[in-house]
């Protein structure tokens, strides 16, 4: 807390997490009592390249001492850099792109392209996503905590059941747009299946909807592929991309296929920041420590690793865990219990992780995560969750614990 009477006050949507960061490096941060810790919270996801990476440090600073400042109606070297280096990450299909400051930013542009090429008004997303939280991206966004007290959002819009091929029928003529995540994140670190995906894309395809592919945060190599999607043979028409695409840096962007791109009109939208030279800089340097370091095979990798510790844990304390959840490193532990009191047990032993859906302990590292970190986190997992069990069962002569 500052305690400087006069400072200006942080609005708290949600509470500290009482303890006081001070530095970042790779996969680790330090507080200010000097404590060490695995960092697998990484900003929402966006460390996923790592805490300060170089490659993008040096990126930035360069940048930053020749021009901060130049929206993309002027061109620029740095401009070229950045189109020509996503050239090489992108999509054939999905070539042209517009540069946002935040997934929720990029995924309202995604929508409003939809709804003008179109010129319906309908939107389809499904039980448990989640796409941001302006008006538009909430409008799309499943959970009610979050929608609460600000409808009526933009556009008509139905929710979907989640891997349910039949709710996929209710898809016709009258939709701009379905939006979908590969991997949800915020709604329980829940995998598409794969046919789900292949009959909502030929639905999209036979009834004119646009299908978004919402990739703010399992794309970029998360899960052990480039993009998320590529798991599935399908081929979407708009890709939304954020979180790690700058190694932390606030940067987004929208990639369409040219027949939107072809008929969007001149002041249609815009960003004072989107495409702003530091943010180019820092996803030249992102798009550079992907290729050269193979981040989703080292995802991929580590993934692996770090779910058989997991399932190992599930195995061991059935009354606790329900199962592993989740692809590469973007996985975690679905609980009979909501995991937060893990949470904050997890933290003072020096591992930092976050919630997703009600019940999911979720896990999303660097890439750069090690052999060592992954034994280490395993071993700590499994003495809180020993320990919850053991404190379940005293509890079981009274009162359940909050158990879901």
């Amino acid at each position: 807390m500052n305690s400087d009477i006069n400072a200006a006050r942080l609005i708290r949507f949600f509470p500290s997490r009482g303890i006081r960061l001070v530095r970042a490096q790779g996969q680790y941060v330090w507080d200010s009592e000097g404590k060490k810790y695995l960092d697998c919270h990484a900003g929402n996801g966006a460390a996923f390249l790592g805490h300060n990476n170089p490659v993008i440090v040096r990126r930035i600073v360069e940048q930053a001492s020749r021009m901060m400042t130049c929206p993309p109606i002027f061109d620029s070297d740095i401009l070229e850099e950045c189109l020509t280096m996503l050239g090489k990450i992108l999509p054939r299909r999905l070539m042209n792109v517009y540069f946002m400051n935040s997934g929720s930013e990029a995924v309202e542009l995604a929508l409003k392209l939809a709804r003008k090429r179109t010129g319906r008004r309908k939107f389809a997303s499904f039980t448990g996503s989640f796409h941001g939280r302006t008006m538009g991206a909430l409008g799309m966004t499943h959970n009610m905590k979050y929608r609460s007290g600000y409808d009526p959002f933009p556009w008509e819009h139905v929710f979907l059941t989640f891997n349910d091929q039949s709710s996929l029928e209710k898809i016709d003529e009258s939709f701009a747009a379905v939006i979908v995540e590969p991997v949800q994140g915020e709604g329980g670190l829940n995998i598409a299946n794969k046919e789900f995906m292949k009959i909502l894309a030929e639905k999209c395809s036979t009834t004119g909807a646009i299908l978004i592919l919402d990739e703010v945060q399992a794309g970029f190599g998360r899960t052990g592929r480039l993009w998320a999607y590529m798991d599935y043979e399908i081929s979407p028409d708009i890709l939304v991309a954020g979180k790690s695409i700058g190694g932390g840096f606030p940067v987004s962007f929208v990639a369409v296929k040219d027949e939107i791109a072809s008929k969007v009109e001149e002041g249609e939208h815009g960003s004072t920041h989107g495409g702003n030279p530091l943010a180019l800089a820092a996803m030249i340097g992102g798009v550079e420590v992907l290729i050269s370091d193979d981040v989703p095979s080292r995802a991929r990798e580590k993934g692996r690793s770090l779910a058989e510790g997991l399932a190992e844990i599930a195995n061991t304390y059935p009354e606790v865990v329900r199962g592993v959840k989740g692809r590469g490193l973007m996985t975690g532990l679905d609980l009979r219990y909501s995991p937060s009191e893990m949470i904050r047990q997890l933290q003072s032993m020096g591992l930092l992780a976050l919630k997703a859906g009600t019940t999911v302990l979720r896990l999303l590292p660097p890439y750069l995560i090690t052999d060592e970190d992954i034994d280490w986190s395993i071993r700590i997992i499994d003495e809180v969750i020993k320990m919850y069990q053991e404190k379940i069962r005293k509890a079981r002569g009274g009162e359940e614990i909050g158990r879901s």
